[in-house]
């Protein structure tokens, strides 16, 4: 899972691009919120490492609303009051995980574990306590996608990150703890090597989600496009409007996730809409449809963005060039997910409901968004622009 910035800060677009269209197109098999047989008939005991962050609480949701038994264990800091009638077992996945001792669940989800020390510690002592252990890992899994790839590496891979035999990131030094822009998708790997040692092949689960967007995103990487969208006047954007994006909705995991526990799904999966379903210009199209605002829209070329350092920091999330070692961001494969039954929603539905969400926030929230640009920013590099073009 990607909850901080990883070394990409662009997503890539196939060469050639695609066609524009009015807005995302279908994302493949739409959930229909169905509950499976199994899980009416059989409700599983479920912990979960986290569950208060971005991604459980979707989680924990999803698994109640199929009739399942859902304990939480993290340190009681964060949203500690979102689910007051859950049994909330307090505890560290630094050398305090006493609380687990003695206890046992069908499974587990583990969407907290970013420290291979600390997936090997909670893996090693939850084996003989749970038959099924999902762990929420990220497409930085791969090392196309971390940066880890050298120009040769290139020359010999064509897209490189797109397929699940994809050579995966690798660190020198595997003792190092520090989560880092250059460590994330190597710890990333190490923690699902520590999860699966301990538990076997036959009883693990890896998901290896991309940007993940919906309600409840603190990170603003999605947010910030149909936000800035529906602010209305003339707006920014990198690239061409066909350079393609490539995300998942956090509820579409989420179902993805009890599915898994429910019908025993084992092995690693992708996270992701469908490769070349949604570009940037329908992105733009589908949130100025949601927002009903007027925006101008000022594409700015790759040499502007380089030379403005605009591919660092955040300042345009879920894009990237198509070209060098983002080129293939955008193309992830995810057909092991949808053979397996994962169905994604039009994002145009995400954009909708991430802007609901979005307006309940206090208006200092809303005023310092966490990715993006802000105004003075936008404006500044606006008239470079045209400056530059005039």
């Amino acid at each position: 899972m990607i909850n901080r910035e990883r070394r990409r800060f662009l997503q890539a677009s196939l060469a050639g691009g695609v066609a524009l269209v009015s807005g995302c197109v279908k994302s493949g098999p739409e959930p229909d919120g169905a509950i499976s047989i199994q899980g009416e008939n059989h409700p599983l005991t479920i912990l979960i490492l986290g569950g208060t962050g971005f991604i459980g609480p979707h989680m924990v949701h999803e698994a109640l609303r199929r009739g399942h038994d859902v304990t939480l264990f993290n340190r009681g800091r964060t949203n500690r009051n979102l689910f007051p009638d859950l049994e909330l077992l307090i505890g560290d996945r630094d050398n305090a995980l006493d609380a687990l001792k003695g206890r046992k669940w069908d499974a587990v989800i583990d969407n907290s574990g970013y420290v291979p020390r600390h997936v090997a510690d909670s893996a090693k002592l939850l084996s003989p306590a749970v038959s099924h252990y999902l762990f929420v890992s990220s497409v930085s899994a791969y090392a196309a996608m971390s940066g880890n790839l050298t120009a040769a590496d290139y020359h010999d891979v064509d897209m490189p990150n797109t397929e699940y035999d994809s050579p995966l990131a690798t660190m020198p030094d595997e003792t190092v703890e520090e989560v880092t822009s250059e460590t994330y998708g190597p710890m990333k790997v190490l923690c699902e090597r520590a999860a699966t040692e301990a538990m076997g092949e036959d009883r693990i689960t890896i998901l290896r989600p991309t940007w993940v967007a919906g309600p409840g995103d603190n990170s603003d990487r999605f947010t910030y496009w149909p936000v800035r969208v529906s602010r209305g006047g003339e707006m920014l954007v990198p690239g061409t409007a066909a350079d393609l994006i490539q995300i998942v909705d956090v509820r579409d995991m989420a179902n993805f996730v009890v599915d898994s526990l429910e019908q025993k799904i084992t092995g690693i999966y992708n996270m992701v809409t469908p490769p070349g379903s949604c570009n940037m210009g329908a992105l733009l199209a589908d949130s100025q449809a949601v927002a009903a605002t007027e925006v101008s829209l000022t594409w700015v070329d790759l040499p502007f963005i380089e030379a403005n350092d605009l591919n660092k920091g955040g300042a345009l999330p879920i894009w990237a060039p198509a070209s060098g070692d983002t080129r293939s961001d955008a193309i992830v494969n995810g057909d092991r997910s949808f053979e397996k039954g994962m169905k994604t929603r039009p994002i145009k539905e995400t954009i909708r409901d991430t802007l609901r969400w979005w307006r309940t926030l206090s208006e200092d929230r809303r005023d310092n968004m966490r990715a993006g640009l802000d105004a003075g920013r936008e404006a500044e590099l606006l008239r470079a622009w045209h400056k530059q073009n005039a």
